[in-house]
C-alpha cells in the first residue's frame, strides 16, 4: 500500500508546479508508505508517491514509474491480484518488463487498453496516469472504493492526493467546512462521498475514472455500480430461471469465496489476519489454511472492560485460532491506556467518523508483530446480508409505504412525537419520521443507518448552517441514487444501500486511514467486484427464510465451531459508552442539551467528540 499525490496545471494561465507544495502534500502521506519516496516534475504537472514494499521489495518498484517509451508516467497506491495473468497476456503481445510488481503491469496495460483498462483489473486501487503524448492525465478508483482518491479543482488546477489531510497541506486550498460534508456526518456517523468536510476537497467516487487533457476539463465517468450488478443479475435470473436452493448445493459458492481469499493473499512478504469471534473473519482464516501452509499470524482485540462477558472475542477467536492451526495473538486495552491512545487516534483520522478506534487499534498490534499486510472479513455482512437490515428494512417499506397518501397525517405524527420528545418522554426521535420516512428504501434506510434526523441538526450546527447543508445533500434522494439501476429485489436493494453508504463511506474508508497510519494494509476478500458477480445471481433473490452466513460458516473443508456458526450477531463493540462518561479530554458533549439529556445513546455523544475539534479548528 501507498501514498500519492500530485499537482496539474491544466490551464495556460498557469505554468509551472510547485515541488515545495507538492513535498508539503507528500510529507503528510509518509506512514502510508516508509519503505521509499519520489517526486517527478515536468512543466505543468508533478507526481509524487510513498511506498509500502508488499510486491517485488527492489528498487525496481518505484514510483513516480516511467514508461520512457510511450512518454507515460504512473503512481498507484494499492493491489491488482490478477497482475501475474494480465501480464501473461501482455508478454505474448511483445511487452518487456523490468520488475515483477502490479505496477509496471498497470502501466503496460494502460498503453494497451486505454481508459479501459479498469476493465481488466480486480483489486484495491487508487491511481493517477500521466500520458504524455495525449497531454491528459487520467486517473481511477477501484469498484467499491477502498482505497481513496480526493481532489482539489479550482479551474486552473487539479491538486490530488490519498488523504483530505494532505491535500489540506497546500496553502492554495481553503479550509473553509463544507456544511453538506458536516450534516452527512451528523447524519450518517460518516461523511458522505463525494463531500468531505472541506468545501475544496471532493472524493472521486468508488467505481469511477478522473480524466483532465491539458486545457480542458476535468471529466469524472462511472465504470461499476453494486446496483447495476444485481440488476444485471436479477434479469440473468428471469431469462434462465433456476432454484434459490442452488446456493446451498452448487461448488461455485465455495470456489468463489476460495478463489477470492486465494487471491488477496499474493504478497512476497507474510500474511496475517484480523481475527474476531464471527463467521466472517473465521471463514477467511479457514480458507487461508487451505490455500497456505505457511504460519498465519491472528490478531484479536479486545478490551479489559469486556473481559468475561459476552463481547470479549479473545476465547472463541482462540478456538477458531487452534482449529486452523493459526499463532494467535491477544491485544487487550486497558481504559487507563485509552487516554493516552485517543489523542493520537483523532490526530490520524483523516475524515471524520463515529468507526475506525478498534481497527486503529488493532493495526497497532498489527505493526508491533511486524506486519505489513492483513486479511480481514469486513464486507461479509454487506455480502451476504448479515445485518438485520435484511430483514427490517422490507418491512419497513411494506408497513409504511401506504402512508405516502398521507402527508398530513405524516407531519401531524412528526409533531407528535417530537412535542412528546419536548416534554422529556422516552421517546426516539427517529419514531417521528416513521410515516415520513419508512414507506421508501431511501427512507427507510435513514431510519436505519441515521445517527440524527434531518430536524434536529440545527441544534448541533446552527439554523443557516444546517439549512445549506441538508439542501446541498438532499439526504433522502442522495441514498435514492446508490439504487439506480433498481436491483429489484428486496436482498438486492438493501445490499446495494449497506455497500454503496455504510460500508464504502465508512467501514473501507477507516480501515484505509486507520490501518495506514501504522503502515499496514487491510485487504478485504469479500469486498471484490469478481466475487460480487460470481455470487450476485445466487444471492439476488435470498429470501429471509435463506441464511448465506450459515452457508458461509461451512465453506472452509474444516467448518467453524458450532459456538461460532450459532452465536448471536453483536457486532464487534468498543466500550466507548463507559470512556465518555469518564474520561475527562471525552466529555465535551455535556455543554450540549440534545447531548446531555438521557436517554442518548453514546455514538450521538462520539459523534460530537469527533467533529467539534474538526469545527473549531477551521
Amino acid at each position: 500500500m501507498c501514498g500519492l499525490a500530485a499537482i496539474f496545471n491544466y490551464s495556460s494561465r498557469r505554468s509551472g508546479v510547485s515541488q515545495k507544495e507538492l513535498v508539503q502534500i507528500q510529507d503528510r502521506i509518509r506512514n502510508r508508505g516508509p519503505d521509499g519516496h519520489g517526486i517527478w516534475l515536468e512543466d505543468r504537472i508533478g507526481l509524487a508517491h510513498t511506498r509500502l514494499s508488499v510486491i517485488d521489495l527492489s528498487n525496481a518498484g518505484a514510483q513516480p514509474m516511467i514508461d520512457s517509451e510511450n512518454d507515460s508516467v504512473l503512481i498507484f497506491n494499492g493491489e491488482i491480484y490478477n497482475f501475474k495473468e494480465i501480464r501473461k497476456q501482455l508478454e505474448t503481445k511483445g511487452y518487456r518488463f523490468r520488475s515483477t510488481t502490479d505496477s509496471e503491469v498497470l502501466l503496460h496495460l494502460y498503453q494497451e487498453r486505454g481508459e479501459a483498462l479498469v476493465d481488466c483489473l480486480r483489486g484495491m486501487y487508487a491511481f493517477v496516469i500521466w500520458d504524455a503524448r495525449k497531454k491528459t492525465l487520467f486517473c481511477a478508483r477501484d469498484p467499491y472504493g477502498i482505497k481513496p482518491l480526493y481532489y482539489c479543482d479550482d479551474g486552473k488546477t487539479l491538486r490530488i492526493a490519498s488523504q483530505v489531510k494532505a491535500l489540506q497541506e497546500s496553502d492554495a486550498i481553503s479550509n473553509e467546512i463544507d456544511p453538506a460534508g458536516v450534516c452527512g456526518f451528523y447524519l450518517f456517523g460518516h461523511i458522505p462521498e463525494p463531500y468531505t468536510y472541506l468545501r475544496d476537497i471532493k472524493t472521486v467516487p468508488a467505481g469511477n475514472t478522473l480524466k483532465c487533457p491539458l486545457e480542458g476539463t476535468p471529466e469524472i465517468r462511472r465504470f461499476f455500480s453494486v446496483s447495476q450488478v444485481y440488476a444485471n443479475a436479477f434479469a440473468e435470473n428471469r431469462a434462465q430461471p433456476s432454484s434459490n436452493d442452488a446456493l446451498a448445493t452448487s461448488g461455485q459458492f465455495y470456489r468463489a469465496i476460495r478463489d477470492s481469499v486465494h487471491q488477496h493473499m499474493v504478497s512476497d512478504v507474510p500474511i496475517g489476519v484480523f481475527l474476531s469471534s464471527g463467521i466472517d473473519s473465521g471463514a477467511i482464516l479457514g480458507l487461508m489454511r487451505e490455500v497456505c501452509n505457511d504460519p498465519i499470524d491472528a490478531l484479536t482485540l479486545t478490551f479489559e472492560d469486556y473481559k468475561g462477558t459476552s463481547n470479549d472475542e479473545a476465547p472463541l477467536a482462540a478456538t477458531v485460532a487452534e482449529l486452523y492451526g493459526a499463532r494467535h495473538t491477544r491485544y487487550t486495552v486497558s481504559g487507563d491506556e485509552i487516554g493516552g491512545y485517543i489523542p493520537k487516534f483523532l490526530g490520524a483520522m483523516d475524515q471524520p467518523s463515529i468507526d475506525g478506534l478498534n481497527t486503529w487499534l488493532i493495526s497497532r498490534a498489527a505493526k508491533d508483530l511486524g506486519l505489513k499486510v492483513v486479511l480481514s472479513g469486513l464486507g461479509g455482512d454487506e455480502l451476504m446480508g448479515g445485518y438485520p437490515s435484511f430483514r427490517d428494512l422490507p418491512r419497513s417499506v411494506n408497513l409504511f409505504r401506504s402512508f405516502k397518501r398521507f402527508p398530513n397525517l405524516a407531519d401531524w405524527f412528526r409533531r407528535v412525537v417530537q412535542a412528546l420528545i419536548s416534554a422529556g418522554l422516552p421517546v426516539s426521535p427517529k419514531s417521528s419520521g416513521l410515516l415520513t420516512l419508512g414507506g421508501s428504501y431511501a427512507g427507510a434506510y435513514l431510519l436505519r443507518r441515521g445517527l440524527f434526523m434531518p430536524w434536529e441538526l440545527q441544534d448541533l450546527v446552527g439554523t443557516e448552517f444546517a439549512h445549506e447543508g441538508l439542501a446541498r445533500l438532499a439526504p433522502v434522494d442522495y441514498l435514492r441514487e446508490g439504487l439506480r439501476p433498481d436491483p429489484k429485489t428486496a436482498f438486492g436493494r438493501v445490499a446495494s444501500l449497506e455497500s454503496t453508504f455504510y460500508l464504502r463511506n465508512q467501514l473501507l474508508r477507516d480501515s484505509d486511514w486507520a490501518g495506514m497510519d501504522h503502515s499496514v494494509e487491510i485487504r478485504t476478500p469479500f469486498v471484490d467486484s469478481v466475487l460480487l458477480h460470481e455470487l450476485a445471481p445466487f444471492l439476488v433473490d435470498v429470501n429471509a427464510r435463506q441464511d448465506p452466513k450459515r452457508l458461509l460458516a461451512t465453506t472452509p473443508r474444516t467448518p467453524l465451531p458450532a459456538k461460532v456458526q450459532h452465536r448471536r450477531k453483536t457486532g464487534f463493540t468498543v466500550p466507548l459508552q463507559v470512556w465518555l462518561e469518564s474520561i475527562p479530554m471525552l466529555d465535551g458533549w455535556r455543554r450540549v442539551p440534545l447531548l446531555s439529556k438521557h436517554p442518548c445513546h453514546w455514538a450521538r455523544r462520539w459523534a460530537y467528540t469527533v467533529m467539534s475539534p474538526i469545527m473549531q479548528a477551521t
